[in-house]
């Protein structure tokens, strides 16, 4: 898709939105009207009017594809949206299920009676039930284990019994397999037996007797060789394979980095066991962008924008009373100083620069850290060489912002020591929010906890109390 194309299909999801919007507000004022006014036709034309809303609503619903029908729910407050739902139809439930976020799915799901859920997830396939058995009422769960058949119900399983970072809890059981001591004629025509081929079908897999994987044979290779011509001949036997115990990310990274759709997943003996799928680790790699994001504000899980201020309150507080503590100690550091702030007034006027600007420095050196740590770059050798560097770095750009902020604060209060003490408190803040930049989500990862964690907390932290005692310190020191 062009850039063009994106922005023109963003625009007209907006567009839809915003027409749903407009339909509900009018059913609304149609509910106000009802309750304000009375008279012996007036119900029959609110009832007219309620039904022509409902009516224009759900045709608009309708139309839209499920993934932007979930866009349009994660968008709408709790109650426009439980309208919303109540509109949809029964049999598209299911897929809207799995394309709206965690904490939106779990509005959902508690506005639905037990028949309805059932009747939303019976129709998805084993991999997709995986997805959401977690967010099911656990007294769905027996029901909905009978309703499968013996394969579903063991793939299923298979499912389940891996973490959600892996690939077998990612991994699709529907995929055409053909044997290798076949011809291309007899392939093409199993593939003329199927009414359609699995979604993302770009190669077939190869397996012999023992349903070993020997190779696959992409679908355009099987289209220009000749149909006289056995699989084995054609077929490509250096595979791209995964275990079902492979991270998920680390798959999606090989997926990027190999241009792959699909790939076979194989148990430690080789057998085929599955595939896994570019719509898969598509989501993976979203997820992992926006748990990133989350990560480094400090929030604990993805939130529904429109969730309750207790649900808000309690994903939000860990990270605001460590913020607390550390503003506190960064107050506590100007009090040290409070006397050379009296004599010389200026120091209150330019030390949240030096904070600052620490700050943005810091926060652009963790970024790239983390970028770095989540692709596996940064190895123990490279450790120390990646350190020179990001020091050097802040060495050269505190030489020359302090530099020109030291000119300013020259110009502005005429006294050249303050100019050269603002230099360098430029100068060894940037250089203290680099050290802090590698050293913190380094330190995380060493220790097995997520380097993003609230990582802009800790540098905001660092470079505040740091920033404020360095110049407030070296101002005491050479000009108080």
């Amino acid at each position: 898709m062009s850039e063009a194309e994106a922005r023109g299909s963003a625009g007209r999801l907006h567009e839809q939105l915003e027409r749903i919007n407009e339909l509900l507000r009018r059913h609304k004022l149609v509910e106000q009207v009802a309750h304000a006014q009375h008279g012996p036709h007036q119900d029959l034309v609110d009832n007219l009017l309620h039904r022509q809303h409902l009516s224009e609503l759900q045709r608009q619903l309708d139309v839209l594809h499920p993934a932007d029908i979930a866009y349009v729910l994660e968008a709408l407050p709790l109650e426009d949206r439980l309208a919303v739902w109540q509109l949809v139809k029964a049999d598209r439930d299911g897929e809207i299920l799995l394309e709206v976020s965690d904490a939106v799915r779990e509005s959902l799901i508690a506005d639905m009676d037990q028949r309805e859920i059932l009747a939303a997830v019976e129709p998805l396939e084993a991999d997709e039930l995986a997805d959401l058995v977690e967010d099911l009422p656990t007294e769905v769960l027996p029901e909905l284990m009978a309703s499968l058949d013996a394969q579903q119900r063991e793939q299923l399983q298979s499912a389940l019994s891996w973490a959600d970072d892996q690939v077998g809890a990612l991994m699709d059981f529907e995929m055409v397999t053909i044997r290798e001591d076949v011809s291309l004629e007899t392939v093409l025509r199993y593939l003329r037996r199927f009414d359609e081929l699995p979604a993302q079908t770009d190669k077939l897999f190869v397996v012999n007797h023992d349903n070993l994987l020997t190779g696959v044979l992409p679908i355009h290779w099987l289209l220009v060789n000749s149909p006289e011509k056995m699989v084995s001949e054609v077929m490509a036997p250096d595979v791209n394979t995964f275990h079902p115990a492979d991270d998920a990310y680390e798959t999606a990274q090989a997926f990027e980095r190999y241009d792959l759709v699909t790939a076979p997943v194989v148990d430690d003996n080789s057998h085929l066991i599955g595939r896994i799928t570019i719509d898969a680790m598509v989501d993976v790699i979203r997820e992992e962008g926006e748990s990133e994001a989350l990560s480094r504000g400090g929030l604990r899980e993805e939130e529904d924008i429109f969730a309750s201020v207790w649900k808000s309150v309690r994903n939000r507080w860990t990270w605001l009373a460590i913020n607390l503590v550390t503003a506190f100690i960064a107050s506590r550091v100007i009090g040290l100083f409070e006397g050379s702030i009296q004599k010389l007034v200026a120091l209150a006027t330019l030390m949240p620069i030096v904070a600052g600007i620490g700050g943005n420095s810091g926060n652009q050196t963790i970024t790239m850290i983390v970028r770095a740590l989540a692709l596996d770059q940064i190895t123990p050798a490279s450790a120390k060489r990646l350190w020179r560097k990001e020091m050097g770095v802040a060495l050269a750009n505190g030489l020359v912002w302090g530099g020109v902020i030291g000119l300013v604060a020259w110009a502005l209060y005429g006294h050249l020591a303050l100019g050269l003490v603002m230099t360098a408190a430029m100068t060894l803040n940037l250089l203290l929010a680099a050290f802090c930049g590698v050293g913190i989500p380094m330190l995380m990862a060493r220790r097995g906890r997520d380097p993003a964690l609230g990582s802009s907390v800790l540098i905001t932290a660092m470079t505040d109390s740091g920033g404020f005692f360095i110049f407030l310190g070296l101002a005491t020191v050479f000009l108080v």
